[in-house]
């Protein structure tokens, strides 16, 4: 006697309607002294605080770079702005703003998740991740009152 109900369709056939245009695998960008980092747009000559210049270059040599495009580096320089802002001040007024911007280019796990961007993982960080381990509370391990029943 067979299953209930239609057989399943062929697998071709099954594909996902939901998947998001733009969805994607982001590589990771090899780092070092060929990693190329475009100059902060400065049209007012303002002298950039340092922490500013080390988010510019994380931002620019992240995954997240490859999916930028020219056009979008005006509203980088933008945040660039309140970045700088922010670090001379330290004044919380601007991390709405910030949060808010950088939200467009995907520079925070949720936000890529949002944007269905993937980081490509090697072989080789596959293996450094290490499992998490349970802190066991005393000598009892908390994981012992789970069973499975049959």
């Amino acid at each position: 006697m067979g299953g209930h109900g239609p057989p399943p369709k062929p697998a071709h056939l099954r594909q996902r309607t939901n998947k998001k245009p733009g969805a994607g695998i982001l590589q990771l960008l090899p780092r070092g002294p060929g990693s190329v980092v475009p100059g902060i747009p400065n049209p007012d000559g303002r002298v950039w605080h340092p922490l500013t210049v080390e988010q510019w270059a994380r931002a620019w040599v992240s995954p997240m770079a490859s999916r930028w495009l020219d056009t979008d580096a005006d509203t980088l320089g933008r945040l660039a702005v309140l970045w700088d802002e922010f670090n001379k001040t330290t004044d919380a007024k601007f991390m709405p703003e910030i949060r808010l911007q950088e939200q467009r280019f995907g520079l925070s796990p949720l936000d890529r998740s949002r944007l269905s961007w993937e980081i490509a993982r090697s072989d080789e960080a596959e293996r450094k991740v290490a499992p998490v381990e349970l802190k066991k509370t005393g000598t009892h391990d908390p994981r012992s009152m789970l069973t499975v029943r049959k």
